[in-house]
């Protein structure tokens, strides 16, 4: 996808808690700092809606200087599957719900972007919910390379055709 069709971004796990509001905020950041005109939110397949971020997730992002306190977790639907240009998820069963819900919708693994060489290239991010700190930060640094790939994939129409 080029960068004028991408301008909303949904990204998608389980319970809208760990995974996708990290991906969030850390989308939402990263676009900023590039100046990129993209709208980011995050749902879950079986997401408790108004739920609040896990308390890993919220400790990762302000080490990060992020802030999940904000967040409530919502689940996904077909009209917010549908008013999305991209669906990102974490793993092979959350892009089938979204295929069920969007069939004609653009849809990937937010992993998909690392570069081939990556072992982590199209593997699934590992859900950290109930377990250790590292696995919120291992979660962390994962959604982190991937969301620079992926961004970085939306500069590259631009900077090719700008150098021919």
């Amino acid at each position: 996808m080029t960068a004028p069709s991408v301008r909303r971004v949904l990204f998608l796990c389980t319970g809208n808690t760990c995974r996708s509001p990290l991906a969030e905020v850390i989308a939402r950041e990263a676009a900023n700092r590039r100046d990129l005109e993209i709208e980011f939110d995050s749902a879950g397949v079986m997401a408790m809606d108004g739920a609040p971020a896990s308390e890993g997730s919220e400790i990762v992002a302000g080490q990060h200087g992020l802030d999940l306190r904000p967040h409530r977790a919502k689940q996904i639907t077909s009209d917010l599957a549908r008013s999305t240009d991209l669906i990102l998820a974490m793993d092979q069963g959350h892009l089938a719900v979204a295929a069920r819900l969007a069939p004609d919708g653009g849809r990937n693994l937010v992993t998909s972007y690392l570069p081939m060489d990556d072992v982590r290239h199209g593997q699934a991010v590992p859900d950290p919910y109930g377990g250790w700190m590292e696995q919120y930060q291992e979660a962390y640094v994962l959604l982190e390379a991937s969301i620079f790939a992926f961004l970085d994939s939306l500069d590259l129409p631009a900077e090719s055709s700008a150098s021919q």
